[in-house]
């Protein structure tokens, strides 16, 4: 058995703590990085709340697995809403009995909104991660910002703009996802037998089960036709954490089709892509980053999708294309979202004077999204080290 001394207990407690709650891939990505950030600082601080496998490197015991909270779409919602309620329930129960010295909830909004809701007389400053996109869609939720937290914490350079004129603190961090990374792209090669000339053809099908099952069978075909078209074209796979098991499965047919985990290998493989297929999301800008020519898709429920349609007030679905006003990236949402058009926008991309026109996009795109050249997790953790100051 192990005993804690009163003093050990003191000293425990004498350091600030921060509770952080993540409710997906992107999100536990986005925690990650800002802890790491408040370790780098020298603070001695604790942690505690909900994420996954990148927060837990950082020392977080979540509560409960993140991966319960990662569903998208009002009906993909519906049949798992008890336990959603709980685990709401759960989080705002551990919030107080902690007493943290900070709050941050990363993206998320629905299920921060509520926990925030059930500790509104918490005295910690709230701040969220990844300011809403109230400026697509809803905009009248601004009311209920205003008073859930302190300050927004946005990845977009047009937010504040937006947000600071309705009196919602908001400080621009920059988008984590536009940092170039440093992958081997000829070590990726050599490993999995891509031959001298051969391109790779990246096929993303999202971090979510319902993504998955929705989107991988329409990837998957279109990476098909692309290697009829294309012999020496080698398919890659990335898996989201926690859906390993399911993506071998679902691909087991499939033959000499690496599977990238989420490790090292996949900077290694954004490296060594000519094309990506992607589901809709945030790697979109990663992909940018990485300069790597790609085509986004996404399908939903019908349902879903026809409510979207009316409360949806922006031209573009893709950030890189909401940054730049206008199309770089082609998006084929809903009923455009088919292997045929996938196939024809991917063979459009592996052509020079296609590929270097978005890649000169995409070079825009990321200088706007990285202010003032210093890493986005790390103004991220001034802003919550700012917090804990005027708290303390």
């Amino acid at each position: 058995m192990i005993t804690v001394s009163a003093s050990d207990a003191t000293a425990e407690g004498a350091r600030p703590l921060v509770y952080l709650i993540a409710g997906e891939v992107s999100g536990d990505q986005l925690g990650g990085g800002l802890m790491a950030a408040l370790r780098r600082s020298g603070q001695p601080m604790r942690f505690a709340g909900v994420g996954g496998a990148r927060m837990s490197e950082q020392g977080l015991a979540s509560l409960f697995p993140m991966r319960e909270l990662s569903v998208m779409g009002l009906l993909e919602t519906l049949p798992r809403l008890p336990r959603l309620l709980r685990r709401i329930r759960e989080t705002a129960d551990d919030i107080v009995r902690r007493d943290p010295d900070v709050i941050v909830t990363i993206d998320a909004p629905s299920f921060a909104m509520r926990v925030m809701s059930r500790v509104a007389s918490r005295r910690a400053p709230r701040l969220h991660y990844v300011a809403p996109q109230l400026w697509a869609w809803r905009p009248g939720r601004i009311h209920t910002y205003r008073k859930t937290f302190d300050r927004l914490l946005a990845l977009l350079p047009f937010e504040p703009k937006y947000f600071e004129p309705k009196d919602m603190r908001c400080t621009f961090v920059g988008h984590p996802a536009a940092m170039p990374g440093k992958g081997d792209a000829e070590g990726f090669r050599a490993r999995h037998g891509v031959a001298n000339g051969g391109r790779v053809l990246l096929l993303l099908p999202g971090s979510r089960s319902g993504e998955i099952a929705r989107m991988l069978p329409v990837l998957a075909e279109a990476a098909r036709k692309l290697q009829a078209a294309y012999p020496a074209l080698k398919t890659a796979l990335l898996a989201a954490p926690g859906h390993e098991t399911e993506l071998r499965a679902a691909t087991a047919f499939w033959e000499d089709v690496p599977l990238v985990i989420e490790t090292q290998e996949r900077a290694d493989l954004f490296a060594a892509s000519s094309l990506a297929l992607a589901t809709s999301g945030t790697v979109s800008v990663e992909l940018a980053a990485a300069g790597v020519p790609h085509v986004i898709a996404y399908r939903v429920n019908p349902l879903t999708a026809w409510i979207a349609r009316r409360l949806v007030h922006v031209k573009y679905a893709d950030l890189v294309n909401i940054i730049l006003d206008r199309p770089v990236v082609p998006e084929l949402i809903q009923q455009d979202c088919t292997p045929e058009r996938l196939a024809e926008e991917g063979a459009r991309l592996l052509t020079n004077s296609a590929a270097t026109a978005q890649r000169d996009g995409f070079a825009e795109a990321t200088r706007r999204m990285l202010p003032d050249g210093k890493p986005p997790f790390e103004r991220a953790a001034e802003a919550v080290l700012a917090a804990l100051s005027g708290r303390r």
